[in-house]
């Protein structure tokens, strides 16, 4: 314990919860002082009730439903009530809190939680009164880690020079012949992205291997024209070249890249499907995909799976994972991060910038550009800080539409995992 302390920089702490089938263990550490230790009365079963209690309110689709649903802050204030309140004596008064999740809490992003009972009466209007309420990310920036190892793990690296290029993006990659034709604008699909493609789900058959797979059929994912304007958004913020440093459409093949030189980059963003491993028939591994290898004629097959990062070099400070289903879901809890994000720490990502459910298109755009105009704007600014401040920011932004951004379906979604600092 006293050598994961030593890792920690002043103004952070660091909460490890661990859930099991009757209770649930949390110990949190200051990066000075003792730390806090408690043994809970939180079954692994009512977290997962819970948990599905506050992701029904924050994933449902806005446009269907006709408007955001009501949150269920009293769930939202049991769970902080029944996992950092008592040990709130270690890390209360921190900056910055570094999250060791578990269990269902997986698929949960903890900004969500409230801080004190919140009764307001639902106010008419688009719900700009949900700013008022007493979230947790108010109080403290939020990152999280797989393990508390891998602290240890990302501190103790050593760190050169940085690289020398701000930015590379992939994105809005094509993925049928139709769309390659004629191309899609900006827009033309939902309003709300839905990130994670829904194919039927393939399960393996007795004595089949990746060798003998179907083919991938890059018909079933459906386009994401919106992703091209976020990533060329974010490359003017951090100033990079467009016309060496982004990649769209055909450009968005899996062979770019493995070809190019990633160990140039700072920021190193995808914003495409991520897949879980038997979503789609052939599938094996976690994988982001890229252009229809028949449209982008590379050679290769047009899923980035996991074995596959593993085997890129980054020296990257942030890999953003956007339009992307890339944190824990569903019964395949901790896949993705597990996956595909333990792939690229070991690549050498030093964070990750992810997403936990489909988010709406213009509020993405606004939070991540913020995020990044900050970073560039105060080089000593942390990670977990800026994207504190810019939920903050878009929560308090009108959204021009019958519902606010108020709502944490908007500003939520996002975990910063890996090193926050």
């Amino acid at each position: 314990m006293a050598a994961i302390q030593a890792l920690l920089r002043p103004g952070e702490a660091l909460i490890s919860v661990h859930v099991g089938a009757d209770r649930s263990i949390v110990w949190a550490l200051p990066a000075q002082g003792a730390p806090a230790f408690a043994v809970v009365p939180l079954a692994a079963g009512q977290l997962a009730r819970s948990v599905q209690a506050l992701r029904a309110s924050l994933d449902p689709d806005v446009e269907a439903a006709g408007g955001p649903p009501d949150f269920p802050f009293d769930v939202g204030h049991q769970l902080y009530a029944g996992l950092l309140a008592p040990v709130e004596r270690a890390w209360k008064g921190a900056r910055e809190l570094i999250v060791v999740p578990h269990g269902a809490l997986d698929q949960l992003p903890l900004a969500v939680l409230t801080t004190a009972p919140f009764h307001a009466a639902r106010a008419a209007g688009n719900g700009d009164w949900m700013a008022m309420a007493p979230w947790l990310i108010k109080e403290v920036a939020i990152s999280r880690l797989p393990a508390v190892r891998a602290l240890q793990g990302l501190r103790s690296r050593r760190h050169g020079p940085a690289a020398a290029r701000a930015f590379i993006g992939f994105g809005d990659p094509v993925f049928s012949a139709a769309a390659g034709r004629e191309g899609l604008p900006a827009g033309a699909g939902s309003q709300r992205r839905h990130l994670l493609a829904t194919p039927p789900s393939h399960s393996l058959r007795p004595g089949e291997t990746p060798a003998f797979a179907p083919a991938i059929d890059f018909r079933l994912l459906p386009q994401l024209p919106d992703t091209g304007a976020e990533i060329e958004e974010i490359a003017g913020v951090l100033a990079a070249d467009p016309t060496r440093d982004v990649f769209l459409g055909q450009r968005a093949s899996e062979g770019t890249v493995k070809r190019t030189d990633l160990t140039r980059y700072r920021v190193v963003m995808f914003a495409t499907h991520g897949l879980m491993r038997g979503q789609m028939p052939g599938l094996f591994q976690p994988a982001l995909a890229l252009s229809n290898p028949a449209l982008a004629g590379d050679g290769e097959d047009g899923m980035l799976t996991m074995e596959e990062v593993l085997g890129l070099r980054l020296d990257a400070d942030w890999v953003v994972l956007l339009a992307c289903n890339t944190a824990a879901a569903g019964r395949q809890s901790g896949e993705s991060i597990s996956g595909l994000g333990r792939a690229f720490f070991y690549a050498g990502a030093r964070a990750l910038l992810v997403t936990h459910w489909a988010v709406e298109t213009e509020s993405a755009r606004m939070l991540t550009t913020e995020m990044f105009r900050l970073l560039a704007a105060e080089p000593g600014l942390s990670g977990a800080r800026a994207l504190q401040r810019s939920s903050l920011a878009l929560m308090r932004r009108p959204s021009g539409k019958g519902y606010s951004y108020a709502y944490p379906m908007f500003w939520a979604p996002y975990s910063l995992v890996g090193d926050g600092g």
